[in-house]
């Protein structure tokens, strides 16, 4: 008997049912491929990836109802962070997803997440302002900086100091106190702050400032010389009130400490005008009866004459080693001739006439 057609059939009907299984296979295995390559390929779209030179200042505001996923896009287009999708995972581990807070951050590119996380957790920073106040200026003048700039009263500062809101140990105050002798207690920088800080607490990070530079400071030269860190500061303040030209400082100073050691007048007009209340060279007199007429009184002027930088207060505690006691502008530009004698001191004076520098 034949049996190769029954073979056939039976192995036919096999193969048959082998063929459609696996072209179900191959059909179910395209579909899910095209299914889960969709899913990756919306997930790529909705996924932004930024790569930008890090430590640029940038601002984010982040809308209200704002998904974790969103606030990953807005930080990565923004450049702060490197990948949305890294972002949204660490919120959703974290689970603080809910806890992101909308509003207006100021950030940098190339932070990490872990550092913005915190950040939009605690919110946005008060509005604030910044202000800065020069070198040299008195504190009258620092107060109307600080009024200006905070939109306070110059009164709400005034009041402040008098009232013993604020303190120093650079010096122990008066039991009355006066502006002037807060003079030199307010260190000069620019400084930020939030947009309703008190008078007191602006006036009290002056002064914490100023405590801090001076303690930065070596005094042990002046203190050998029978000087304190406050008279220190009064030298610093004379010497912003000369100098122009900063590599002068030491040399400034070094005329200071000869006419203090030889007990000769310092004779610094810029005092004189601090004590008549001007800056007007015009109004200047040398007669005054005020303490702060160095023409008239041995020493150092009661308080310093105004704001003293670092760079003053580091060339009052170390004066140049010269052999100086004389002065005198001698450009435009703010140059000093600097001199021994008197004699020297006149030929410079006559050579500052002669430019033109001197009336």
């Amino acid at each position: 008997m034949n049996l190769s057609p029954l073979i056939s059939s039976r192995w036919l009907r096999v193969l048959l049912g082998i063929g459609v299984t696996a072209v179900a296979v191959v059909i179910a295995a395209t579909s899910l491929a095209r299914l889960v390559g969709g899913a990756v390929d919306n997930e790529a779209e909705n996924d932004t990836t930024v790569s930008v030179e890090p430590g640029i200042d940038v601002e984010v505001t982040i809308p209200p109802g704002a998904s974790a996923r969103q606030i990953g896009n807005l930080l990565a287009e923004a450049g702060v962070i490197g990948n949305a999708s890294q972002f949204e995972l660490q919120v959703r581990d974290q689970d603080v997803a809910s806890q992101l807070r909308a509003g207006t951050y100021q950030l940098e590119t190339g932070m990490s997440i872990g550092e913005v996380i915190p950040i939009i957790l605690r919110g946005p920073i008060a509005d604030s302002y910044r202000v800065t106040i020069r070198e040299g200026l008195r504190v009258v003048e620092i107060l109307a900086a600080l009024a200006e700039a905070s939109g306070l009263e110059e009164s709400d500062f005034e009041e402040a100091l008098l009232g013993g809101e604020v303190t120093s140990n650079l010096r122990v105050l008066p039991a009355t106190v006066t502006l002037s002798d807060w003079e030199g207690l307010l260190f000069p920088d620019t400084y930020e702050f939030l947009q309703d800080s008190p008078a007191a607490e602006i006036l009290q990070v002056l002064a914490n400032t100023m405590e801090e530079r001076v303690a930065s400071v070596d005094w042990t030269a002046i203190q050998e010389a029978g000087y304190d860190a406050y008279q220190g500061i009064i030298i610093a303040s004379l010497i912003e009130s000369e100098v122009r030209v900063a590599d002068e400082r030491p040399l400034v100073s070094s005329v200071i400490r000869n006419r203090l050691v030889d007990e000769m007048l310092l004779q610094i007009d810029a005092s004189v005008l601090y004590g008549l209340g001007t800056r007007d060279p015009s109004l200047f007199d040398n007669e005054s009866e005020s303490p702060y007429n160095l023409y008239r009184f041995p020493g150092l002027p009661p308080t310093p004459i105004g704001a003293p930088g670092r760079a003053s207060l580091q060339a009052a505690a170390a004066p140049a080693d010269t052999p100086y006691f004389f002065y005198v502008l001698i450009s435009e530009e703010g140059e000093h001739a600097f001199a021994e004698t008197f004699e020297e001191h006149q030929a410079n004076v006559e050579r500052a006439r002669q430019l033109g520098v001197l009336p």
